[in-house]
């Protein structure tokens, strides 16, 4: 399990584009399990449809490939 400061190691991004604040599992070179704890506040969810909080689909994929950076 990594948490925020051991991922903010590994990895360049940081406020608003670290969409990774912990990992939770990790098989080296087959699989891992992230957690982005999401709240109504998050800058992208400004303009993003407005009355209908969605992550846009580009950011989730992003959060995949940070999990799988790590």
């Amino acid at each position: 399990m990594l948490d925020t400061e051991q991922i903010r190691r590994i990895l360049p991004h940081r406020y608003p584009f670290l969409l990774v604040d912990r990992i939770l599992e990790i098989d080296p070179g087959k699989s891992a399990v992230g957690l982005k704890n999401v709240t109504c506040n998050e800058p992208f969810f400004q303009g993003h449809w407005p009355h209908k909080s969605v992550m846009p689909a580009v950011l989730l994929l992003e959060s995949m490939a940070q999990v799988a950076g790590v």
